[in-house]
């Protein structure tokens, strides 16, 4: 149907300017005007829609997408309706969409009347403020950054507390990727490729890569789709990856494998996936390159050497707690480590999933992030390996939660999509995407204008951190690593509330092996084992 649309506008553009002139030709002048000035109007407005650069949907939908500006412009008079005819008694969710592109245009980021929230239903949660305050921390965007690598690590990096999640291209255009990447540069923050490898559209702009391989090892496969390493190292030796990040699962659709079908294959995404053009692109469930917990860190550190010392670690949805506790058990015992950790909660996106996955499968972000942090320091290895987050988080008060339960960094998709003009329209497995973000048809993505969006990206991270800043020295403290589970509280009834530190407990250093840890995690570490994940 967008298509149709879409290819009717220019047509009924034509046939307005035709009609101007035929009304204008069998009329007396002065009644010529008054009926052509309109038609005219609407044809010099679809122009000026098609040759601007600052709203790809215009670009894409001229004159029509004007519609899309005057329902934002009545939001808040819904959003209050829906909030007052509320009947079934949920929280309203506010639209994150608009703070996204306040931020990302420079716009006035602010609002009256406060809250919107019903601060009595459970759930609702704030960060506690402190009566001695601190001054923000200055440049925050440059100065919020944390070391990755541990002692096996010899090109360890310096990376924001912020960075772009993974998103493939060929889930996303050229266009966007490249918008990415050229923020990314100019912000000195990373961008992760996704499992689709490291296309010309990641490299041309020079930002700082975390190279995803996948199941499908993209970049880096065998004919028969096994692991290549000498096509990996050549990968790796790019100035331009400075980490890499071994897919094991993913929050919207744990265990699931992804297929991209052949015919759209097209010859640049084969170039970047190393694979035939016009074959099915598959990702199967699970890695064929190793089995086991202990084959798992054997494998990062084969990748380590690989790369040269580059940091090396893997990102995973938390599924069964025995099996990441089984890692953590292979790290004990070997002593092999990776040098971080992306935890994708239940509530992650992807540009496809069956709904069963997306809706029930994945543990939910924030009880991901305490296994994880409470595991590693049960084996005491916390201080060597960074954790990142992920799913979900756009606001500094998500980045702030993410870190008082344990989280280094924080990685964003959903976010700096909406940075790059994503409206949400849900139409990413189409390969109709109406702002041209997450297509293949070079009509639609044509009109996503890199120099624009780029700038938009590197704002909206700029403008976020400042915001993260802000509340962190609201709380009194100076950086976000300061904050625990102490400084964000939460209601658990209409009548209680409580600290996170008494919801999701803190392990103390070497709890699970000299034995003094309780509850579920000293259960899921006496059935792990170092071989094997069940």
């Amino acid at each position: 149907m967008i298509h149709q649309i879409r290819g009717l506008v220019m047509p009924i553009l034509t046939t307005l300017l035709i009609a101007c002139v035929a009304v204008g030709w069998g009329m007396d002048v002065f009644a010529a005007r008054i009926a052509a000035a309109p038609m005219g109007a609407i044809v010099l407005l679809g122009v000026h829609d098609l040759v601007q650069r600052k709203h790809s949907i215009l670009r894409n939908f001229p004159v029509l997408g004007h519609l899309r500006f005057l329902l934002e412009d009545v939001g808040p008079e819904l959003r209050q309706y829906v909030v007052e005819h509320n009947t079934e008694g949920r929280p309203f969710n506010r639209d994150q969409r608009s703070l996204v592109y306040q931020r990302s245009k420079g716009l006035l980021d602010k609002k009256p009347f406060g809250t919107e929230l019903d601060v009595y239903l459970p759930g609702h949660h704030w960060l506690t403020h402190s009566l001695e305050t601190r001054p923000p921390l200055e440049d925050p965007a440059r100065k919020l950054r944390i070391d990755v690598g541990g002692p096996d690590c010899s090109q360890p990096y310096s990376s924001s507390f912020f960075n772009i999640s993974a998103m493939s291209f060929g889930s996303l255009s050229a266009s966007a990727i490249q918008a990415l990447n050229e923020g990314a540069r100019r912000g000195g923050f990373a961008h992760n490729t996704g499992e689709g490898g490291i296309s010309r559209y990641h490299e041309k702009p020079g930002g700082d890569l975390i190279w995803q391989v996948g199941t499908g090892y993209f970049g880096c496969r065998r004919s028969d789709g096994g692991f290549d390493p000498e096509r990996f190292r050549e990968a790796a030796a790019s100035e331009h990856v400075r980490m890499i990040e071994l897919k094991l699962s993913q929050g919207a659709k744990p265990g699931h494998g992804g297929i991209l079908p052949g015919e759209k294959v097209t010859p640049e995404i084969a170039e970047a996936r190393r694979i035939e053009i016009g074959t099915d692109c598959i990702s199967p469930a699970s890695h064929q390159a190793f089995d086991g917990p202990t084959g798992l860190l054997e494998f990062v550190s084969e990748l380590r050497s690989l790369a040269g010392g580059k940091p090396v670690g893997f990102k995973l949805a938390i599924g069964r707690p025995v099996e990441f506790l089984s890692i953590c058990r292979a790290i004990h015992e070997t002593g092999l480590a990776p040098d971080f950790v992306s935890v994708d909660g239940g509530e992650g996106g992807t540009g496809a999933a069956p709904i069963e996955f997306s809706d029930h499968m994945g543990m939910p972000l924030l009880e991901a992030i305490v296994l994880v942090n409470n595991a590693l320091i049960g084996i005491g290895v916390r201080e060597r390996i960074r954790v990142f987050a992920s799913g979900k988080r756009i606001t500094s008060i998500a980045l702030a939660h993410a870190a008082a339960l344990g989280a280094d960094a924080v990685n964003s998709a959903r976010g700096f999509m909406l940075a790059l003009g994503c409206i949400q329209a849900q139409r990413c497995h189409t390969n109709r995407c109406p702002v041209g973000v997450a297509t293949q048809d070079p009509r639609l993505a044509h009109a996503l204008h890199v120099e624009n969006k780029a700038e938009r990206v590197e704002r909206f991270h700029a403008s976020t951190l400042k915001a993260l800043a802000e509340v962190v020295a609201a709380a009194g403290l100076s950086h976000p690593s300061e904050l625990s589970p102490e400084d964000i509280y939460q209601r658990v009834s209409p009548w209680e509330i409580r600290p996170l530190s008494a919801l999701y407990p803190t392990l103390s250093p070497g709890a699970l092996i000299d034995s003094t840890a309780h509850g579920f995690l000293r259960e899921a570490w006496n059935a792990s084992s170092a071989s094997s994940f069940r």
